[in-house]
């Protein structure tokens, strides 16, 4: 009797675990996608089509071809370039930036350490408010990935801000 009872609430079970499952791609399909504006659609574009341009707040010298997002307003991701020889004296920056190189060596410094030489391949990831140096090998440009979870910005450490006018 114990076999036959188990053998009739199998089947039943087994359907609802089953519509469980397929149910759940569906509500993560309704889930917000991570990056706020996502394509539905494949988004491709070859090295040659992207379009560098200054970085807006930063020192004379980088260049970004946006990948999504805008680093002026929030969020973004970017291909960018620092010139050969580019330095950026000890600065912070309100945002966490995740960076990996792809060509060039880029050197980092954090403040009271030695300076970290990351080649091509190498990833990065630089916390918000922290104070670091930023440069590129004389020997050629820096490219890298850069995704920021806020707009860009950078303070040179012990600039100070202009007095208002009067």
């Amino acid at each position: 009797m114990l076999r036959k009872w188990s053998q009739t609430l199998a089947f039943p079970v087994l359907f609802l675990v089953a519509a469980a499952l397929m149910a759940q791609p569906a509500e993560a399909a309704k889930a917000k996608s991570p990056q706020k504006g996502s394509a539905k659609n494949f988004v491709v574009s070859p090295a040659a089509d992207l379009k560098f341009e200054p970085l807006a707040g930063a020192p004379p010298g980088p260049t970004l071809a946006k990948l999504w997002g805008d680093p002026t307003k929030g969020a973004y991701g970017a291909i960018e370039k620092f010139p050969a020889g580019f330095s950026a004296p000890l600065h912070t920056h309100s945002a966490d930036h995740k960076i990996v190189i792809i060509s060039g060596t880029w050197i980092h410094g954090e403040e009271g350490k030695p300076e970290v030489r990351l080649g091509a391949g190498s990833y990065l990831f630089q916390p918000a408010n922290q104070k670091h140096t930023t440069a590129c090998d004389a020997a050629s440009e820096c490219v890298f990935f850069i995704e920021s979870n806020r707009k860009f910005d950078l303070k040179v450490v012990g600039e100070k801000k202009a007095p208002a006018k009067k």
